[in-house]
């Protein structure tokens, strides 16, 4: 992918500096592709192909039943005729969908103009587009109709053919690509409206790693009559694929445990971090295996954390680690 179409965290490599260095033990959690089959699927994504017609709430309810779990979310709303990447996660992944909010979507889209406008003049309203917008959402949508700003990565022109329109846009999450068919319209001066729409990417999901409805039915299928996990498995992302984008803290072994129990991040339990972490920044807590501990609020800047050897460093918020996967502090002190 050439370095136009990039969402704007894919631009900024992820940089860490080591405050300590430990080993991790091997005998305690797992490495997310690798956990037991019944933690995949609970901890795990499906990069479904949500079909035209049903709402995101219904496949995402056809998701939870056909799995048989207690519940499920997507990771962002596609209208009824949209079709392309819905997230879902499963089980105790679900929390962990509001982590897409921040990374940005992308669209192919079939606009039709009232009338026949010249290439050139379509593309350059296109460049004039991209950039923060305001918005207001649509009277047939899902959220109140106020005005917010919204930004537009990218777009690009893809084909001209009479008064259809067909261009890739990369956006904010929350972004009305029916609305902004309609603005380019009135600067065209001649009016349009969105025919068709498709989502090819949602963060890190994208349009070639998607699976169907029927595919997972088929996966669990097999999984359920000859135990053949392979095909299942396939189907399934670990949650950890939702917060790459984020800014994390990876902890020692002997943290893990309380931060399940909802204890905030203590400095000595750092072993190494993003560079460019600020005070107030949602963070992401780590194991050296790769696992999503916690969201957690940081308390201080990357460079505070590395010069200072007490205190708290991170609020937890939100907890995704099962308690006991991890020694608790007085078994390891027992231990030595």
């Amino acid at each position: 992918m050439s370095f136009e179409y990039l969402l704007p965290y894919e631009a900024k490599p992820h940089v860490y500096v080591i405050k300590a260095e430990e080993a991790t033990d091997p005998q305690y959690g797992f490495e997310p592709d690798n956990r037991p089959i019944e933690h995949h699927v609970n901890m795990g994504i499906v990069n479904l192909d949500k079909p035209q017609g049903p709402t995101s709430h219904e496949v995402a309810s056809w998701v939870k039943k056909l799995f048989d779990l207690s519940k499920t979310g997507h990771g962002g709303t596609l209208d009824p005729q949209v079709t392309g990447v819905l997230p879902i996660a499963l089980g105790r992944a679900t929390k962990v969908i509001r982590a897409l909010l921040t990374a940005g979507k992308e669209y192919i889209c079939v606009m039709y103009l009232h009338e026949e406008v010249p290439k050139e003049k379509i593309e350059a309203v296109l460049n004039l587009y991209t950039t923060s917008l305001y918005q207001r959402p649509p009277l047939k949508s899902s959220v109140a109709r106020r005005l917010r700003i919204r930004k537009i990565y990218y777009t690009h022109l893809l084909e001209v053919k009479d008064k259809f329109v067909l261009f890739r846009v990369g956006c904010e999450a929350g972004t009305y690509i029916r609305k902004l068919c309609f603005d380019i319209g009135e600067t065209l001066l001649c009016g349009a409206h969105m025919v068709e729409l498709r989502r090819t990417r949602t963060g890190d999901f994208r349009e070639d790693t998607l699976c169907t409805l029927q595919d997972l039915h088929d996966a669990l299928t097999i999984y359920r009559e000859e135990k053949d996990e392979r095909y299942l498995r396939a189907l399934i992302t670990p949650m950890e694929k939702a917060v790459k984008h984020w800014k994390k803290i990876f902890i020692r072994d002997s943290a893990v445990d309380a931060i399940a129990h909802g204890a905030s991040l203590a400095i000595a339990g750092v072993l190494y971090l993003e560079k460019t972490i600020e005070k107030g920044d949602q963070v992401a807590i780590m194991t050296q295996k790769g696992e999503l501990v916690a969201f957690a609020i940081s308390l201080m800047t990357t460079h505070q954390i590395l010069k200072s050897n007490h205190g708290i460093c991170a609020k937890t918020q939100k907890v995704f680690m099962p308690r006991g996967w991890y020694p608790n502090w007085q078994d390891i002190k027992s231990i030595t």
